[in-house]
């Protein structure tokens, strides 16, 4: 249960146009869809995905470490990783039960014979989109799993995008289109006041010591 009146005061201590933009940016957000990465190798391939979630306000991503491991590009991320949710599995099996746990369904990026292509994906449906290696593609334990195969159309010689640039595709598509729907995509109230509260201790530095004061007074 989120105190209320410690986040009050904590944003008291945000500016204006800090606090009217938290609010703008958490009625934007959305776990309808989220996002996996699976072993990408290249660092800024991940980081400039978690950067298009936080665009698109795509809330949680999944990072799936098996074989790769190491730390989020801060310069390309932009910061991004601050305002998004990251989860971090060491395999693959135990981010597809987790997801799976959620009430996504798992969305393999890759061309398919039953493939989909973007603009007949159903978008009410809540989804987890995975994103492999550079080279290898997702492995097969996903494409054993998938419930749907999804594909960009492509028109020139080259037959795939870098993972980020297809991160960015889809999630923009897909966020446009089910803002288009009934579905109820937002966050509940009470995960934005949890967000709230995370955003605030992520903004102010001297947060610990103004919590301390707060409970002390």
């Amino acid at each position: 249960m989120i105190d209320r009146a410690l986040l009050q005061h904590l944003e008291s201590y945000l500016t204006p146009h800090r606090l009217e933009r938290f609010n703008y940016v958490i009625n934007k957000r959305t776990k309808h869809f989220t996002v996996a990465t699976e072993d990408v190798y290249q660092l800024h391939n991940t980081s400039a995905v978690i950067r298009s979630c936080d665009v698109f306000g795509i809330q949680e991503v999944n990072i799936v470490e098996e074989i790769n491991s190491k730390r989020i590009d801060r310069e390309i991320a932009m910061g991004a990783q601050k305002w998004v949710d990251l989860n971090r599995y060491h395999s693959i099996k135990d981010c597809i039960a987790d997801v799976k746990s959620k009430g996504y369904q798992i969305v393999a990026t890759t061309p398919h014979t039953d493939d989909c292509e973007l603009h007949d994906f159903d978008v009410t449906k809540k989804s987890c989109f995975f994103f492999g290696r550079e080279t290898e593609g997702l492995s097969q334990e996903v494409l054993d799993e998938a419930d749907v195969f999804l594909k960009i159309p492509m028109s020139g010689f080259t037959e795939s995008l870098n993972i980020s640039v297809s991160a960015a595709i889809i999630l923009q598509h897909v966020t446009t289109k089910l803002k288009k729907t009934t579905v109820e995509w937002g966050l509940t109230d009470d995960e934005k006041l949890q967000k709230r509260l995370d955003w605030c201790t992520k903004t102010i530095k001297s947060h610990e010591e103004i919590i301390a004061r707060f409970y002390n007074k």
